[in-house]
């Protein structure tokens, strides 16, 4: 027989579980949560105690929730106006290249990596790199790969 746990102390346990779990990347940055039934089955938890956890996550701004997609990791930094992913991930990249984690000059990471970081498809990476080339962020060299602009 499969019993359901609910109550106060369970839910802030699972709050506390995937907050961990975003602060060590396992869920990384432009990433999705697994799905509520996907964590109900693995907390063994109702499905209702399983939104209160993501309720409070998002209320830190841990998380954002895409009508029809799913739960996207922002990690507390991004902004709200960008629920996509391939804009979560030019927010990232932006970010690096402000800070100067990626001098003038170097190679991005290439379209593999970020789809494997991210769990996305090539458009959605892609997609991200348009962005930066549209905003002078860097530059793509044709058979060589994408570099932050000198």
């Amino acid at each position: 027989m499969n019993r359901w746990l609910t109550g106060w102390r369970v839910f802030t346990q699972i709050v506390d579980r995937l907050r961990e779990r975003i602060e060590v990347d396992m869920y990384p940055v432009g990433s999705m949560l697994p799905s509520e039934a996907a964590l109900c089955a693995e907390f063994g938890v109702a499905r209702n105690t399983v939104r209160r956890a993501l309720a409070v996550l998002e209320a830190e701004g841990l998380i954002l929730t895409i009508p029809s997609k799913g739960r996207l990791v922002v990690g507390g930094d991004k902004a709200k106006d960008e629920p996509y992913l391939y804009q979560a991930i030019a927010h990232e990249l932006r970010g690096q290249i402000e800070r100067r984690e990626l001098e003038p000059g170097a190679a991005l990471p290439s379209e593999s990596c970020l789809r494997r970081r991210h769990g996305v498809s090539r458009s959605t990476v892609r997609q991200a790199l348009d962005v930066l080339e549209q905003e002078g962020l860097i530059v793509s060299e044709h058979g060589r790969g994408r570099y932050v602009r000198r």
